[in-house]
């Protein structure tokens, strides 16, 4: 592979342009860049959640994760294009019900916290959730992205969701329950 990157700045992008990777150029405000520097931040948000000391499990999923959202953006930055398979939906389910399995169902709704791991993981599922919106956005405004993106952003947080609590409970530390003030 040659190198993709060897010169960083470019210049380009000085009058408030970028380019996509189809070569065409938007504004940096575009509804399209909007929803590609949200599924970076939630893939950067999930870069310091794997900084913590993880389960194998979760962490295997959380790099694979990083991968599949680095796709979901380059799919995102080529209109029309797909590269994140159904398949990856499915996935995502299937851990879930794995580690749901082994939680105490939920009574009450619960505020993020409790474990530094597990806040990390619910600020990231709230950028997941973002990022589905700027998704939908986008998909409102061009019609051209893909159901699967949708699917994944949304069984994502709701797995981000598992795995804050999945760590709190490994970490012997109580999920904090809301209660009315």
């Amino acid at each position: 592979m040659g190198h993709r990157l060897s010169k960083i700045y470019t210049r380009t992008g000085d009058r408030g342009t970028t380019g996509l990777a189809d070569g065409s150029r938007v504004d940096k405000d575009d509804a399209r860049i909007e929803a590609i520097g949200v599924v970076d931040e939630l893939n950067s948000a999930i870069g310091l959640l794997l900084t913590e000391d993880l389960p194998g499990a979760i962490r295997q999923r959380l790099v694979s994760i990083q991968h599949t959202l680095f796709d979901l953006g380059g799919e995102l930055s080529i209109p029309g294009h797909r590269m994140v398979a159904p398949g990856k939906v499915e996935q995502l389910e299937e851990f879930l019900d794995v580690l749901n399995a082994k939680l105490d169902p939920l009574k009450e709704f619960i505020l993020p916290g409790g474990s530094r791991a597990a806040a990390q993981c619910h600020v990231a599922r709230s950028v997941c959730r973002r990022a589905e919106r700027r998704v939908v956005s986008l998909n409102r405004a061009a019609d051209d992205v893909s159901e699967v993106a949708t699917q994944y952003l949304n069984r994502l947080s709701d797995l981000l969701f598992v795995i804050a609590r999945t760590l709190n409970r490994a970490a012997n530390h109580p999920d904090v329950f809301w209660s009315r003030e």
